[in-house]
């Protein structure tokens, strides 16, 4: 099943997941601490608080994301304004379609993200990846999209329980992601 099936299968705490998963991968391009969404991941597994609980992280990114993401017109800067649009975006009350809405969101900026900080071309689109066409895809950008769907798949699979295992991945991926940044900005020093 492609990853655009799965989203549009998913309850709501996978799709919750999902995008939270795909924020959380990401936030080293806003500067964010490691457990920046802890409580948020949180919220899924007791199932209470999110409202609560996401005000407060987005007052605790808020501060240093505009200045960082507007700082110059660098991969990084484009990448960071995609980051902090998925922030944005998180719906404060959780209904299915807007959650639905937001996974899919996510899912495609994480996906522009990955393109972007891979120097490999990929000339093929975001959507057909997503659709399963994934021949000659950039190794940064598979794993990425692997992720995806394995949390999809354990979140759906396993509910509340599959979200620890979601996290794993999802923390994987956020330290493959600040070693490209490191890298990268290695190569421009």
């Amino acid at each position: 099943m492609s990853l655009v099936d799965q989203i549009a299968q998913a309850d709501e705490r996978a799709l919750a997941a999902s995008g939270l998963a795909c924020l959380d991968r990401c936030i080293p391009l806003l500067g964010g601490d490691d457990d920046i969404l802890r409580p948020l991941w949180a919220s899924l597994v007791e199932g209470h608080e999110w409202e609560e609980r996401l005000a407060k992280v987005r007052a605790e990114l808020g501060a240093g994301v505009r200045a960082e993401a507007d700082a110059d017109g660098t991969f990084e800067a484009e990448a960071a304004g995609l980051v902090r649009r998925m922030l944005e975006a998180i719906p404060a009350q959780a209904p299915a379609d807007a959650l639905r809405q937001w996974a899919d969101a996510c899912s495609v900026a994480a996906l522009q993200i990955h393109r972007l900080l891979d120097p490999a071309d990929d000339e093929t689109s975001v959507a057909a990846r997503r659709e399963g066409r994934t021949d000659g895809m950039p190794p940064l950008a598979a794993a990425e999209l692997r992720r995806q769907i394995t949390i999809l798949e354990v979140v759906t699979g396993h509910g509340a329980a599959g979200l620890r295992q979601a996290r794993d991945v999802s923390t994987e991926g956020r330290r493959v992601l600040q070693a490209v940044v490191s890298r990268r900005a290695r190569g421009r020093a």
